[in-house]
Parts: structure tokens; sequence; C-alpha cells
């Protein structure tokens, strides 16, 4: 069967056609795009509604003009709604859009696809795929805040986590290189890409997570500020800002693009080797902050088998990693830079032999994961068989 999977992030759409069978351990990739937005900003609706015309293109040219058996979206916030993968409806899709305020750089972009596919392929089954949902095993001393309770049971003001899809893919990878079962594995997972987080895993669940109630909290990231004192919102509110610019302002200029100017890693990185102060500033901060959430959660999982690098910076930026790791000396890692700029393909290590534990680079595939999930909710096992998937 064919699946058509919808990935958008904070500054880039994903798109994938991938091709699901008994035979095969991950769907075949037929079609794979990126289109990023300029300057590694926020994605422009623009270019979501554009991008369906490609899209509609390149399903023709393969399949000959045969529709996708199904699409699958990922979709970052699910909020208390959705803990699970669910099938597309007008009503999954207005809650979706409502949970919007909760991630306002990417719930309306899953919303927009959907739309959009829908207007293309009306009889195709859509399925809903969450970010959140790998985190719903955080125990309540990690989820909740320490805020009046009606604050909780009134607003479902807790913490969440997102990039769940990416860590249990990761997980799932690791556990297979290292050759031990899911169950037995803790690891501190690094997905780090324009959105970034840090989650702690013990026995193959997710215990704790640097992103919150949404995606702002944590570490630095491309264009959001990460953890901040929360008094930094009321002063501004008090010098004249409202609610709406303090949200525009941390969600979409602060971050890396704060700091240096720029929040694409590579260009940040490029001119840290030419010795620009802010960039040095940018990356040091960034890497500071990470290496601290992984001190800490080595700490939460009891001790980490592993320290996991995943998304498009965690996996292609060498120099950031090489930064990250020289401040975990304390922990025992050290990285072999042979092996950090060795560039190879698939689930790698790159610290020295001589480390407390291996730190390994895991490419990110969620659109698998995606792929695989709307398949198992689309077509259930015995309509498969039916139909000869």
């Amino acid at each position: 069967m064919l699946i058509l999977v919808l990935n958008p992030g904070s500054s880039s759409l994903k798109y994938q056609l991938r091709r699901i069978g008994p035979s095969e351990t991950k769907p075949g990739v037929l079609l794979d795009r990126v289109i990023d937005s300029p300057q590694g900003g926020t994605l422009d609706p623009d270019l979501l509604g554009a991008v369906y015309d490609v899209i509609d293109a390149a399903v023709r040219d393969i399949t000959g003009g045969t529709r996708p058996d199904a699409i699958g979206h990922r979709v970052v916030h699910g909020g208390d709604r959705f803990s699970s993968p669910i099938r597309v409806t007008p009503d999954v899709m207005g809650t979706i859009e409502e949970l919007g305020e909760l991630a306002p750089l990417h719930n309306a972009a899953s919303v927009a696809c959907m739309r959009a596919a829908a207007a293309r392929w009306p009889r195709t089954p859509q399925v809903a795929v969450f970010d959140t949902a790998f985190h719903g095993t955080m125990p309540n001393h990690a989820s909740r805040y320490a805020v009046p309770e009606e604050l909780y049971t009134r607003y479902g003001i807790r913490r969440y986590g997102f990039h769940g899809i990416s860590v249990e893919i990761a997980c799932r990878d690791t556990s297979a290189f290292l050759g031990i079962p899911l169950g037995s594995l803790n690891a501190v997972v690094a997905h780090l890409g324009n959105g970034a987080s840090v989650t702690a895993v013990r026995e193959g669940r997710s215990v704790d997570t640097s992103m919150g109630m949404t995606p702002l909290e944590g570490l630095v990231m491309g264009t959001r500020s990460g953890d901040l004192d929360p008094s930094i919102v009321t002063l501004l509110q008090r010098h004249g800002l409202g609610p709406d610019e303090i949200d525009e302002l941390l969600n979409h200029r602060a971050g890396l693009l704060g700091l240096a100017g720029s929040a694409d890693m590579r260009a940040i990185q490029d001119a840290v080797r030419h010795g620009d102060s802010r960039a040095i500033l940018a990356s040091d901060m960034a890497a500071y902050r990470l290496a601290k959430y992984i001190a800490a959660y080595n700490m939460v999982v009891g001790g980490a088998g592993a320290l996991v690098f995943t998304g498009g910076i965690g996996e292609h930026s060498g120099q950031f990693r090489s930064r990250v790791i020289s401040l975990l000396g304390p922990l025992g890692l050290f990285i072999d830079e042979v092996r950090n700029d060795a560039g190879e393909a698939g689930v790698r290590t790159i610290s020295t032999d001589g480390s407390r534990f291996p730190v390994l680079v895991v490419p990110s595939d969620e659109e698998w994961a995606i792929a695989e999930k709307t398949a198992a909710v689309a077509f259930p096992p015995s309509v498969q068989t039916a139909r000869g998937y």
C-alpha cells in the first residue's frame, strides 16, 4: 500500500510517499522532498498551499495517477485530547486547530495539510499521529508545574513534551544497534533541529523531557528562547507589549535568531569558524543549555546506557556535537573526532571506546513511524490481509 506522509516542522515541510508491505522492514521510499523556509525562519503558510501541486504531480508520476491508500500527518500538540493516532475527521481537525494556541508554529500547518489533502483526495483516509503521545508516560512529579491545582484541572496546565515520534523511533533504532531489548534501554535522547528537545528515557519510556506545555520551554532553539524567567513576560507586559506580541517575540524572534541574527545552525557554525562574536555566544549558549539537560537526565534515568543525537542538527553538525560533548567530561564522555567527522550513514558511535557509555548518532526517520502508525489505524491487520497488502 502507498502511504503519503506529511510532516510540517517549524521551518520546513517534509513529505514522503512510502510503500508498506509485509516483506519490508522499513517502508520503501518512493518520494522524499523537503521544502525549507528562507533563512531557516517560520514556514510560510503560502508555501504550504503551493506544495500540494508538487505532491499531486509527483504522486501521479510515480503511481500512474493512483491516489495514495492513506495519508499520515505529524501533529505536534495533542494536548489531553489525543494520546494515540486517530482517523482525521472534521471534528478532529477542529480540535487540533483549537490546540494550536499551544503550538503556534505547527498545529495550524498540520490542519492546512489535512484540508489540502482532503481537497485532493476526499475519499482517502487520513490519520493524525501526535508528537505528544510518547510522553504520556511521564510521572506526575515530572509533568506537573508547581501552580495551584485549579490551573491544572481548569486549563490543563502541565508539561506535555514534544518530538515524541522522533524519540520513539530513535529508541527503537538505538536498542537494535546496542543489541538490548527496548524495555531495558536507559538513554538520553537529544532531538536537535530548528526546534530542539531532550528526553530522559528509562526502560524504553519517556520519564521527562525539556519541552513543556508548549514547544517554547527548554533548549535554545532556532527562533524560540527556551527556558527563561516567567517574570520577563510580566515585565514586558508592564512596558506595553501585549500577549500576541510577546508570543511572537519568544516563538519567532528569539533563540539563535535573536542572538546571532540567523536561525540556521549551519550558518552559525560557519560564522563561529570565522570568529563572529554573536555566533560564538549563540553556539556556546545552545551547547551549554543542552549539556546541562543531558547531565540532569543522566541522573533521572539512573545512569544512561547511551546518549543519542538525532534530528537535522543532531545528525549533521559534527562541530556542534563536539562542542556539547566537550562539556560532558564529568559524565565520562569524550568525543572521537575521527568518528564524529566520518559522516557515515546509519546509526554510529562517535564517542571514544573509553567513554562511560556510548554517544550515538541516530538518523531521524519520523516518516517511517508515521507511515507505520497510519497503516495500522487506516487499515487494521484483517483489512490489510483481505486487500492483499
